[in-house]
């Protein structure tokens, strides 16, 4: 299995630029969770802090796709490097809001500045398609391992995020992160070389990637995904301080994103069968059966034996995930041309934030409202949703796809 990842990094300043692209998306994983932590422990209220993270979820939706089409249009670096720095200006005034008791709307003015964070994970991915795009067994190794990576970071990241905050003080983690964006994108961005070369404009399309009916559906069912995220991060943060161990729901949270990030690493080397449509239905629909043990173990354990149930409840439902996200991938690369490739894989991260924005949201009203053993629900419905979305649309990623069976069923050596 080994060996298929090697093989991989056998081109000059492959590895560069994927360990840089780990350090730029630790924030993804600790900025949300952060301001969970930080704004509840300040102002006291689920509900502020859900809504504050949906807020800055929501721009990253609503700013994403265009920063990730002016990369493509202009490249990475011309482009990464100013969105940056307006994303870490904004999130020193939140800091600043929140630690001086600034009033609510002024969180929510600061977390929409946050959202012209650069998708960091897009170009890491461009570049692999870039080096890769005719050796599709390469390509779907290197996809598996960024959704590995990516994993990775939401393991360390809430660690890291909530550990600080509770043992240090409350905004320890939203400033880290911001840290390791700004120092993660210098650094990527540093990596010349390996950045794709610009298309002619006679190559560009001045039209959306959405105009793909494929790449709609993946984003309506990354929506639902996403909801099924922010859900469980704000739920299992407030089941945790509900258990009396709050600080512990960073770690029941990184067993979630383990295994996802072990079945990330085993599938890359997989080699595999049926269609891209096929695996990523059955991925989806997994993922909303996994979903249904949360509830079971919300309503029937309290104390230290609830938190480590739930995060093994947590552990067998994320490995339907790394599997799903690598396929969604290997669809977009399919689904949308490659001038447009940054700004494609940006629309599934788009429809993963604006998920966020409503799952935390409604997870945080519910929580205030029923406890957090009732705002399981809201992840079990997002699944059940994102399932049925993918169901639906099925027959338009088949269309959009038509790939060959040697592509079908491509895999690591």
């Amino acid at each position: 299995m080994l060996s298929s990842y090697r093989q991989i990094f056998a081109a000059p300043g492959s590895l560069a630029f994927s360990a840089t692209g780990f350090v730029s998306r630790l924030p993804i994983s600790m900025t949300g969770i952060g301001i969970v932590t930080m704004l509840s422990q300040l102002r006291g209220s689920y509900g502020v802090a859900g809504a504050v993270a949906a807020m800055m979820a929501l721009s990253v939706s609503v700013f994403g796709p265009l920063v990730a089409r002016w990369v493509d249009r202009y490249g990475q670096r011309r482009v990464a490097l100013p969105a940056t720095a307006v994303t870490a200006l904004s999130g020193a005034a939140l800091l600043l809001c929140a630690r001086f008791g600034a009033p609510d709307w002024a969180l929510f003015c600061s977390a929409i500045g946050m959202g012209a964070m650069p998708s960091t994970g897009a170009m890491v991915r461009a570049r692999w398609a870039h080096l890769y795009r005719e050796d599709a067994p390469k390509l779907h190794t290197a996809y598996s391992l960024e959704s590995v990576v990516d994993e990775i970071c939401f393991i360390v990241g809430p660690i890291l995020s909530v550990g600080l905050a509770t043992g240090f003080f409350p905004e320890a983690g939203v400033l880290l992160s911001g840290v390791f964006l700004t120092l993660g994108v210098l650094l990527f961005t540093a990596q010349r070389a390996t950045e794709p070369p610009v298309h002619p404009a006679t190559e560009r399309s001045t039209g959306s990637a959405l105009r793909s009916a494929g790449l709609r559906v993946l984003v309506l069912t990354f929506v639902a995904t996403g909801a099924i995220f922010g859900a469980v991060e704000v739920v299992t943060v407030a089941f945790a301080q509900e258990q009396g161990h709050k600080a512990l729901a960073s770690l029941v949270l990184a067993v979630y994103a383990l295994g996802s990030g072990l079945a990330g690493m085993v599938f890359g080397a997989l080699r595999l069968r049926g269609t891209l449509a096929e695996r990523f239905l059955a991925g989806v629909s997994v993922m909303a059966v996994s979903m249904v043990p949360l509830l079971l173990v919300a309503a029937w354990c309290t104390g230290p034996v609830a938190l480590v149930a739930l995060g093994a409840a947590l552990f067998l439902a994320g490995m339907s995930i790394s599997p799903t996200m690598v396929t969604a991938m290997a669809l977009v690369e399919r689904l949308v041309p490659a001038a447009q490739l940054t700004e494609g894989m940006t629309w599934t991260s788009t429809g993963l934030g604006l998920g966020i924005a409503v799952g935390s949201s409604m997870a945080g009203w519910v929580v205030d409202h029923a406890g957090a053993a009732a705002g399981y629900w809201v992840p079990v419905a997002s699944a059940g949703f994102a399932a049925l979305a993918a169901l639906a649309g099925g027959r338009w990623l088949r269309a959009g796809t038509a790939e060959p069976a040697a592509v079908a069923g491509s895999a690591a050596h």
